[in-house]
């Protein structure tokens, strides 16, 4: 009876530990739970884009709560101009945004950035919480099933520095 409760306790503790390092970071995340769980498909799958989509949501939310209170205190100590100063940062902020757009900061979030520097850029740039969580939330599918097959295609050749 022991022995059962342990190994259901410790299977949780790989499922729960694989969840939150993929809410914060996918790219570290994926790897671990890619071991943990044994390369089974759909645990794998279903635990890494579960924890992704939670921190998407999660980090979407307290990006929007961070800007406002720094625009508060921007605006409380009489730091926000009334004319815009265009900066070089500035010009190549508005440059990226142009060129790459919602999608492209979601598509480069989960594996490039880590969950919270994304959602904080989205939500920065772009207002729409809804259309943010699901253009990151996509991108966190997309590349589960790219890393899986990946690791999965790979996995001999990787075996030593996984496991």
């Amino acid at each position: 009876m022991f022995v059962k409760f342990t190994g259901a306790m410790n299977q949780f503790l790989k499922i729960l530990s694989v969840f939150l390092t993929c809410s914060f970071a996918f790219k570290i995340g994926f790897p671990t739970a890619f071991v943990m769980l044994d390369q089974q498909f759909l645990p794998v799958i279903l635990v890494t884009c579960a924890g992704g989509i939670v921190g998407n949501i999660l980090f979407t939310y307290l990006s929007a709560a961070i800007i406002k209170a720094i625009h508060h205190y921007r605006a409380k100590r009489h730091l926000i101009h009334r004319k815009k100063i265009f900066t070089t940062f500035n010009r190549r902020v508005i440059r990226i945004k142009k060129r790459f757009g919602l999608a492209g900061i979601a598509f480069i979030t989960p594996v490039f950035l880590s969950t919270p520097v994304g959602a904080f850029l989205a939500e920065r740039f772009f207002k729409d919480k809804r259309k943010i969580i699901l253009y990151l939330s996509g991108a966190t599918i997309f590349w589960a099933f790219t890393l899986y097959l990946l690791l999965h295609l790979f996995a001999e050749g990787v075996r030593g520095w996984l496991i």
